[in-house]
């Protein structure tokens, strides 16, 4: 199926609605994935109408589309989840037919999904998106929606994933903007390496937190626990570390040897900054090259800590914000990536 025939065109000034997925809107996400992003989108799952079926029957993904009067998909966005904690939904997979990107209609799909879809879920206690930064318009979007960034994932996606708009020439950092729906109180312990960006980052989200100084170290009967996951399509390895040990250092270097044998350029380690000791996992990896990323609420029901690692360069001067918040953000990042060349 191919969107390079789809028929006479419609005119953009048609009336449209945002709503809920309904089973036939399948096959009009599909020609909107190969409108916008030809054969190239990574996620295969948005190229398979039955699949993107089954995703919204089983809550896997939650759709949001705009469709006209005569029943065409010309937008589409999604809640899903990619973190550790089932009450944190990602907000993303985004996009519009170029026709009507200037309509208003990622807005109205967004007031929906924001005003209208998850008050009607309690389910849903946190949302964030990654805001890519070869532009600004979604980083002006996530904030309209009340979402505050404080995180900043360097080199996360390649270019090719945005090849068919050439609106990419290197790899693409992204914003991680989050929105508290649902507020949780609950301690935190902060590395002490980066106390002064993080009591920042937390000094303008939207819930409060008992935050306090990592201490210590790992009980010597501690073992550690952490998981991997590689997007080959990408090359970023993401590691989440869900318990620290005594084995650490160890234990770490094995799984990392593991991404780099997958190929991956970009390593990425969430850590869980509900352990007390986290402080002393975060000191390991500031030796092996890696730097500070931001925070992360709510990652793992308490909340998450990101450190990056870069083997492959970077393009700080090609990362488009739109804020002086978010640029200072940047600023912390690349100042501690700094420190490790």
């Amino acid at each position: 199926m191919n969107d390079n025939h789809p028929g006479p065109p419609e005119s953009a000034t048609q009336n449209f609605m945002a709503s809920d997925f309904q089973p036939e809107d399948a096959e009009g996400i599909v020609h909107l994935f190969h409108a916008v992003y030809g054969d190239h989108y990574p996620i295969r799952l948005f190229y398979d109408p039955q699949a993107i079926i089954d995703a919204n029957a089983s809550g896997e993904y939650y759709s949001i589309v705009a469709r006209t009067d005569s029943g065409k998909i010309i937008g589409v966005t999604h809640l899903f989840h990619s973190t550790p904690c089932p009450l944190l939904y990602e907000n993303g997979v985004g996009l519009v037919l170029k026709a009507y990107r200037n309509t208003g209609a990622f807005t109205r799909i967004s007031d929906y999904l924001y005003n209208e879809f998850i008050p009607r879920h309690d389910n849903i206690e946190e949302t964030f998106g990654e805001s890519i930064c070869s532009h600004d318009f979604t980083q002006k979007a996530v904030k309209h929606f009340k979402h505050i960034f404080t995180a900043v994932e360097i080199a996360l996606m390649p270019a090719e994933s945005y090849a068919k708009e050439k609106s990419a020439s290197g790899r693409v950092a992204a914003l991680c903007g989050f929105r508290c729906w649902k507020p949780k109180y609950h301690r935190i312990h902060i590395p002490a390496s980066y106390e002064t960006s993080l009591r920042w980052i937390y000094s303008r989200i939207d819930d409060s937190r008992d935050v306090v100084i990592s201490e210590g170290s790992a009980p010597s009967d501690q073992q550690s626990r952490m998981t991997i996951q590689i997007f080959h399509y990408a090359n970023v390895a993401r590691i989440a570390v869900y318990a620290i040990g005594a084995d650490f250092p160890d234990a770490f270097a094995r799984i990392e040897t593991e991404a780099i044998a997958g190929k991956a350029v970009v390593l990425q380690a969430w850590f869980d900054l509900g352990i007390p000791w986290v402080g002393s996992a975060v000191d390991v990896l500031r030796e092996k090259g890696y730097f500070f990323g931001g925070a992360l609420p709510r990652w793992f029901d308490t909340d998450g800590f990101l450190m990056q690692k870069l083997l492959c360069p970077p393009d700080f001067d090609g990362i488009v914000l739109d804020a002086d918040t978010s640029r200072q953000l940047l600023d912390m990042v690349r100042q501690d990536w700094e420190r490790t060349i």
